[in-house]
């Protein structure tokens, strides 16, 4: 009999799928502390230049980001052995970057569970209609879906909308501890805007914050939409999905520069990530390393990347990404 290749390639990465205690508080310590610090910095540097302030806010937005991959790797419960410690971990970090710990958590699972099944899309991903269903709607819908692709709306006003309004309400028909974490959550940023516009006064506080949390947002979107849209990517109707080819073939190998990679916490190793979210981030890189069966993955840089924009429908009897033009 042959076997399951999804169980071959999954006991393959299984050895990756330990936390080191050591490590995550590694990750906490060079991660946190010195995001606290250069907000500060960008703070103080109003006094100076705002173009000080802008560049010690680019450098705070790269460790923001780096605090919602910590995040991210808590909803897996990948960051700590101990469950708690993610739950306690992902609600605190969830505060600092606007996202309830467990809405998102269940979300994300769902994307996760559905990545690239034409027949489940909707829910913790970016939307996507086939050629088909966007030439069989009405002219408005098409219009809606044209202003939701739009670089300017998605990366514009998207972090925004998803971050600051999207993530304030529970979904419908969340249980009770979603929705008591969302309301904590909601909570401790009231508190935490409340005590900051009391040190520091409303108006430092948007000069400094905002092009953080904007800046970090966006890439976190940017990085969440290149690694699915890419031209050859992977998908199927339900009867024939497949979970390995959704993971290995519907998500890419985002390769980036050193620092960005470091910045980034190893998401562009968004196949292994996909295939096994238990492994941490600081083990996606070796596991991608040693594991033969990923040199088949599709690799993108920081310029193919940019392809990804004009990538709007997924042509069915192609099977390939293509543009509003095309059709």
């Amino acid at each position: 009999m042959t076997a399951n290749p999804t169980l071959q390639l999954k006991k393959k990465v299984a050895p990756f799928e330990k936390s080191s205690f050591k490590r995550s508080l590694v990750q906490i310590l060079n991660t946190v502390p010195p995001f606290m610090l250069l907000w500060f910095l960008a703070y103080q540097s109003l006094e100076v230049s705002y173009w000080l302030t802008l560049a010690l806010s680019v450098a705070a937005a790269g460790f923001a980001i780096r605090i919602f991959i910590l995040f991210h790797d808590c909803c897996h419960y990948a960051l700590f052995k101990n469950r708690r410690a993610n739950e306690m971990i992902g609600t605190l970090t969830g505060i600092l970057t606007f996202t309830p710990y467990r809405g998102w958590q269940h979300s994300h699972a769902i994307h996760h569970a559905t990545s690239s099944n034409l027949n489940k899309r909707g829910i913790g991903d970016i939307r996507v209609l086939t050629v088909e269903e966007y030439t069989q709607s009405t002219f408005w819908q098409r219009l809606a879906y044209r202003l939701y692709r739009n670089p300017l709306v998605m990366f514009g006003l998207g972090p925004f909308y998803s971050f600051l309004l999207g993530n304030r309400f529970n979904r419908k028909g969340a249980k009770f501890k979603e929705r008591v974490n969302t309301y904590l959550t909601n909570t401790g940023i009231v508190a935490l805007v409340a005590l900051l516009c009391w040190a520091v006064g409303w108006q430092a506080l948007l000069l400094v914050h905002l092009p953080i949390f904007y800046l970090s947002s966006a890439l976190g979107i940017w990085m969440f939409y290149v690694q699915h849209q890419f031209e050859d990517t992977y998908f199927e109707n339900e009867n024939e999905w497949d979970f390995v080819k959704a993971a290995v073939d519907g998500s890419s190998y985002y390769k980036l520069p050193r620092l960005l990679q470091w910045v980034t916490g190893n998401i562009g190793f968004h196949h292994v990530h996909h295939l096994s979210p238990r492994v941490p981030n600081y083990y996606l890189e070796q596991a991608h390393e040693q594991t033969p069966d990923f040199r088949k993955v599709t690799t993108i840089t920081l310029k193919s990347s940019l392809q990804a924009l004009r990538f709007r429908l997924w042509d069915e009897k192609n099977k390939r990404f293509v543009g509003f033009r095309e059709i």
